[in-house]
């Protein structure tokens, strides 16, 4: 058994032994935090963009 590092909580040995060191509420919380989004890029693929500046220097105006 180990503990959460955000609420204190044991986590169980399963969730130990696969990696995680969050308890599930917490792990939950966690993960729905962190934002992510796909754009479309002009003659080019898709790309994944989870920094907001990133996003803004793609999405300019006269970039093409």
């Amino acid at each position: 058994m180990d503990y959460c590092k955000h609420c204190g909580s044991l986590i169980p040995l399963g969730r130990v032994e696969i990696g995680y060191r969050t308890c599930m509420p917490c792990g939950d919380r966690e993960a729905r935090s962190v934002v992510r989004t796909v754009v479309p890029m002009h003659k080019s693929n898709y790309v994944l963009v989870t920094d907001r500046t990133l996003l803004t220097q793609l999405t300019r105006p006269g970039r093409y």
